[in-house]
């Protein structure tokens, strides 16, 4: 059922593309490169670059052709200003410590006019918030500590399994309205939000309820 919910959700991120082969995109957190190429396809572009924390990971993505840096995102990204025409970031921002840094940083490559896909999980999503009632770790906070997976909460997935990677923990998790206003905030305007995944019933359902789906998908753009 997770799965399913990702699948959509990376179909709502792929919906959201613009088609152009000149387009400069880099992907944030692109660990082994699989979803940057996947993006690229869709936007038709071969100019990928890529900013992941794991060394092994960007040996991989660097063998499929992106240009790759390695970076904390927290931190200022190692990319000239007014740079890049697209910016993908998926499942990126609920790890990030320093958000206010991540969100300028991306608003700084950006070009005028260039806009960002990001999507995250969210904490209004209806499973949250039954987790929540019933006094249980959030879902989509369950992965906070790097020693054991599913803290909190007793139907978390991976519970009890040690995290690959110290990056991979949720540090904060959003909410619908509070996002939206944080990237105009930040100075984008938002275009368009489409979610997936609304447990237990179709996924579908999560682009008719967006406030309530299980993950958010934001297009926004730099004015």
């Amino acid at each position: 059922m997770f799965n399913r919910a990702l699948a959509y959700n990376s179909r709502n991120i792929y919906s959201m593309l613009e088609v152009n082969p000149k387009a400069k995109l880099l992907d944030l957190g692109c660990f082994d490169g699989s979803l940057t190429v996947a993006v690229g396809a869709y936007v038709k572009t071969k100019q990928l670059y890529g900013i992941d924390i794991v060394p092994k990971a960007l040996n991989y993505a660097r063998r499929r052709g992106i240009i790759v840096k390695k970076g904390n995102l927290n931190k200022k990204f190692p990319f000239p200003g007014n740079y890049f025409d697209v910016v993908h970031g998926n499942q990126v921002i609920e790890h990030i410590c320093d958000s206010d840094m991540f969100l300028s940083e991306i608003y700084r490559i950006l070009k005028p006019g260039g806009y960002a896909v990001l999507s995250t999980e969210n904490a209004s999503s209806w499973i949250n918030i039954a987790a929540a009632i019933m006094g249980w770790q959030i879902f989509s906070l369950t992965n906070i500590s790097a020693k054991r997976l599913g803290i909190g909460n007793p139907l978390a997935m991976f519970r009890n399994q040690k995290i690959k990677y110290a990056s991979f923990g949720h540090v904060r998790i959003y909410n619908f309205w509070g996002l939206k206003e944080y990237f105009e905030v930040m100075g984008f305007s938002v275009e368009d939000i489409k979610g997936a995944g609304y447990f237990p019933f179709p996924n579908w359902m999560g682009n008719v309820d967006r406030v309530h789906a299980h993950f958010m998908t934001f297009k926004v753009r730099k004015k």
